[in-house]
Parts: C-alpha cells; sequence; structure tokens
C-alpha cells in the first residue's frame, strides 16, 4: 500500500511540473513601469530593459477609448513590484526584448487577448509556438462576446492604425516643402519660384499653358486638360 501511494504521489507531482511553463531562456524580473497595453519596464539583475509583449498587439493609445482601457489593464495584471517570469524570443529592431510574461503559471500575453484587451499579431505568432493555438482560440472567444476591443462595428486593427498614422505624417511633412517652393508675390497660389512672366498672347504651345495652370491647379487636373 505504501509503495502504491508513493505511485500515486510520484504521479501527480510528475503531472504538476508537466503543466507549468518551462523554457531554457526564463528570466525573473520585477515590473517598473508600464507604457500601453503591450510595453513594460522590468528589471532583471542589474538591469533595467523595455519589453515587448510578445505574439500580441494591443491598441494604440489614440485609438480612444480602446488604447486607453488596455493600458489601465495591463496595470491591473502588472502592478510596479510584481514580480514575474520571462520567456525571450528576441530583440526587436527598437532594441526592445520581445517576451512572453508569466505571473506564477499565468500568461499576462493570453490574457489580455481572451479579454479582448489585444488581438493576436499574426505575422510574429511564430514566436510562441506553445501558445499559439490557446492565442487564436482566445481571441475567437472574446471575439464572439464582443469584449473590450471587439465591442465595435468596425474595429481597426493596431498594425492598420499605425500604417495610416504614418502615411499622415509623411504627407504632412511634405506639404512645407512644397511651400518653400512657391513664389511669395503669389500669396493666394503655389506658382512655383522662377516661373517666367507670360501674357496671353504670349502663350502658344501647350507646354506654356501647362506651366503657368501647374502652379494653380492640381496635378492631376493640369494632366486632365493638357495631356487628353
Amino acid at each position: 500500500m505504501v509503495f502504491k501511494f508513493r505511485l500515486i504521489g510520484v504521479g501527480a507531482l510528475f503531472l504538476a511540473q508537466m503543466s507549468l511553463p518551462v523554457f531554457a531562456n526564463n528570466l525573473t524580473a520585477t515590473v517598473v513601469s508600464l507604457g500601453d497595453g503591450d510595453t513594460i519596464r522590468v528589471k532583471t539583475g542589474n538591469k533595467t530593459v523595455t519589453v515587448r509583449l510578445a505574439c500580441i498587439d494591443a491598441p494604440e493609445m489614440k485609438q480612444n477609448p480602446w488604447g486607453q482601457q488596455s493600458s489601465t489593464r495591463l496595470k491591473q495584471l502588472l502592478p510596479v513590484g510584481q514580480a514575474i517570469t520571462i520567456r525571450a524570443v528576441e530583440t526587436d529592431k527598437y532594441k526592445r526584448l520581445v517576451a512572453e510574461v508569466f505571473v506564477e503559471n499565468r500568461s499576462v500575453n493570453l490574457n489580455m487577448v481572451q479579454e479582448g484587451q489585444a488581438v493576436v499579431y499574426r505575422q510574429y505568432l511564430k514566436g510562441c509556438p506553445q501558445s499559439k493555438d490557446s492565442l487564436l482560440q482566445g481571441e475567437n472567444t472574446a471575439k464572439q462576446q464582443r469584449l473590450a476591443f471587439w465591442n465595435q462595428a468596425n474595429p481597426v486593427m493596431p498594425w492598420d492604425f499605425r500604417h495610416r498614422a504614418t502615411q499622415k505624417t509623411t504627407s504632412q511633412a511634405i506639404q512645407p516643402q512644397q511651400q518653400n517652393n512657391c513664389d511669395p508675390a503669389y500669396p493666394d497660389f503655389c506658382i512655383p519660384k522662377n516661373s517666367p512672366d507670360l501674357n496671353c498672347r504670349d502663350i502658344s504651345q501647350r507646354s506654356d499653358y501647362s506651366t503657368v495652370y501647374a502652379g494653380l491647379f492640381p496635378k492631376s487636373f493640369v494632366s486632365l486638360l493638357f495631356e487628353g
């Protein structure tokens, strides 16, 4: 009987150990601060590093109110001073440590997805082979239940939001350059500097018309007029 109980005890211990996330590149750390819904600062050893939660993407802070809600929830899950375990995946181009974050035996990355506070970052999902299926299932359930970020008619994925913001910034940066090429003598129109002064009777060729109108109207409109 004693031998039998010992076998049962050993078996139970074995199963319990199998349920824990065991990785060769685990690190222990303490939360120092939080940024948005997928970025934290931690102290491990004598170093303070920025950690980007792997395989998930939280709404940007400007995606109101979803970004702020996501950030608030992550602060609840990972308060300052919280002891965590990190499974490092890689270091990204911003020098951040991309990782899965665990509190005891609970994946914070998965928790955020299950609650609809973040979405699965499929482009980088290969970095989380052990939790891939759980992440996808968690997202599917959150979508069905319309939790948090999914409780809107047409959710814009965080990566699409960032891409649009980048395009807008680039467009705004080009406009001042165009204005610098405008002749200040014509404040109401953008006529290129050093454009030839022409009277109507001097314009004998289609290219001359094109030059005059180019500073007054959009390029597509000028092309329509003079290029058929």
